[in-house]
């Protein structure tokens, strides 16, 4: 089988080490969606909000102590 002379015949060592060079390609993968407000800070949120609430029945409360202590 006669080789041409624009081929390059591939010769593989049977000793020693073999290097190949790897050329890093880019790779696509799905977007990674991060939730506006994290864990944290939500539990945060809701703690404020009942602590809120908390003070606004106690409010309600005194005040309507107060009534019953004038009627």
């Amino acid at each position: 089988m006669p080789e041409s002379k624009d081929q390059i015949k591939e010769i593989l060592p049977k000793q020693g080490l073999l290097y190949q060079e790897d050329m890093p390609t880019v790779v696509l993968c799905k977007p990674k969606l991060l939730p506006l407000k994290s864990v944290t800070l939500e539990k945060l949120e809701k703690m404020q909000k009942e602590a809120q609430e908390t003070v606004r029945q106690q409010e309600k409360d005194a005040q309507n102590q107060q009534l019953d202590w004038f009627s």
